[in-house]
């Protein structure tokens, strides 16, 4: 996915001013930032899948960026393609909604795009007549999830182009060409598989005062309502990076921020955003299950590659859906074209251990400056829940979690972020029959839809 070369540029590259848009929902002088719905329904999604599938696949040692070194489309011939099993694998985590990397950085295309011959129609997979991006959106129909689709338009081996999106010299096309294609695949991606939750860049896109395709205005015309992962700034629903490809969400994670990068869909060194921002933002936690290879595990190499550890995951929802952000799961797709078994097994031990694990033994909800959880008796009690109505803004700055022993009242925890979810495990789990919300600073009245106990 994100490559060194690609981090170390986004993280020296210099800051590029922010113009207002009227497309984003932008707060008012003195009014708190609000959520999209489209903002608001990921949010409430929690957990998704990204698969990745490409010429890395079949041949582990291809780097697109030897331009011209691009395996045939006679490489890309797996024999047991079967996505209804990609999707229930990632249900089975936890997934509500799953997004295909539909063009990776070779350029090689899962759909029969009509831009070049690089893709399945010329490969031997179903003769030349499959669609592996309409057979995935298909079943996360069929499974109940949201379908996404990511397309880089920053990096192709096939056409010389790289980050973010500028064709090299020598290559076999010029730039107005390439930003032609990178169009046509868009609308045909965008046009021809319906409704679309969530739409990856990774990477960005070059700014049409840069030379770069307008897909700002695509995106408008044909998707309005997806949510945007790195994508143009004038996007409705934008959605950014958190800094790194290990599930770890910073913290404090705010959901807005004062500036998107028309380039790359975020602020250099704005991770964490920041409290009463301008634009709702939030950040979305990405890593894969497996580790080594190229680029780091989000793609197959062999069932000798390690993978995460049960603990790890369950640590990595913590750092995520923990930390007001979502978390996306990256599943390798083998080379035969199933979920390797192991990963399945992972994402069903996963899935099945959350649900028990941060589920909370009692709740409440409220709104002002204390919110008082009653547990009705004393309960060992490992962590606490907090829930914000995001749909009033993001208004918590700073609070803290006393509880009630039998004898006395103490201070358990305390943070600033809260938004959709934050789950604070305590440093010392406690035996408690109460615990108190205290609201130390906030942009107008607090609105708690959710404090629980989590045993």
């Amino acid at each position: 996915m994100k490559n060194n070369t690609m981090i170390k540029h986004l993280l020296k590259a210099t800051l590029l001013g922010f113009a207002t848009f009227s497309s984003i929902i932008v707060a008012a002088q003195g009014k708190l930032a609000l959520p999209t719905v489209a903002h608001q329904e990921w949010s409430d999604a929690e957990i998704g899948a990204i698969f990745h599938f490409d010429m890395p696949t079949f041949k582990p040692d291809y780097n697109w960026r030897v331009y011209g070194s691009h395996p045939p489309a006679s490489v890309f011939n797996p024999s047991k393609v079967n996505t209804d099993q990609w999707i229930a694998a990632a249900k089975a985590g936890g997934a509500k909604y799953a997004v295909l990397v539909a063009k990776h950085g070779s350029g090689f295309s899962l759909w029969p795009t009509a831009a070049h011959a690089y893709s399945v129609k010329n490969s031997p997979w179903k003769n030349g007549k499959g669609d592996l991006v309409r057979d995935f959106v298909e079943s996360c129909k069929k499974y109940g999830l949201r379908p996404g689709i990511y397309a880089s338009a920053s990096t192709n081996g096939y056409l010389w182009a790289d980050n973010p999106g500028v064709v090299q010299k020598g290559g076999p096309v010029d730039q107005k060409t390439y930003n032609k294609i990178v169009i046509q695949q868009l609308t045909e991606l965008w046009t021809n598989y319906g409704k679309l939750f969530e739409i990856w860049f990774d990477g960005g896109v070059i700014p049409v005062n840069e030379g770069g395709p307008d897909v700002g205005a695509l995106l408008k015309k044909l998707q309005p309502d997806a949510v945007v992962f790195q994508g143009p700034a004038s996007a409705k629903s934008l959605i950014r990076w958190i800094g790194n490809e290990d599930g770890l969400a910073p913290y404090p994670n705010w959901s807005t921020t004062n500036g998107i990068d028309a380039t790359k869909g975020f602020k250099e060194n704005d991770f964490s955003g920041v409290p009463g921002g301008k634009i709702w933002c939030p950040g979305e936690t990405d890593f894969p299950l497996r580790t080594g290879g190229f680029q780091g595990g989000w793609f197959w190499v062999d069932e000798n590659q390690d993978m995460i550890s049960k603990e790890k995951f369950l640590d990595n929802y913590i750092t995520s859906v923990g930390r007001n952000s979502n978390m996306l799961i990256g599943i390798v797709v083998d080379s035969s074209g199933l979920v390797p078994k192991k990963d399945i097994a992972l994402l069903k031990d996963f899935g099945d251990a959350v649900k028990v694990k941060y589920h909370p033994i009692a709740t409440t909800s409220g709104s002002g400056k204390e919110i008082l959880l009653d547990l009705g008796k004393m309960q060992l009690v490992k962590g606490v829940l907090i829930k914000e109505d995001i749909a009033k803004g993001e208004r918590i700055r700073e609070y803290r979690l006393e509880g009630f022993n039998g004898q006395n009242w103490k201070t358990i925890g305390g943070g600033s972020s809260v938004g959709h979810k934050r789950i604070e495990m305590l440093t010392r789990p406690s035996r408690l029959s109460k615990i108190k919300l205290i609201l130390q600073n906030s942009a107008g009245t607090p609105i708690i839809k959710e404090l629980g106990a989590i045993e």
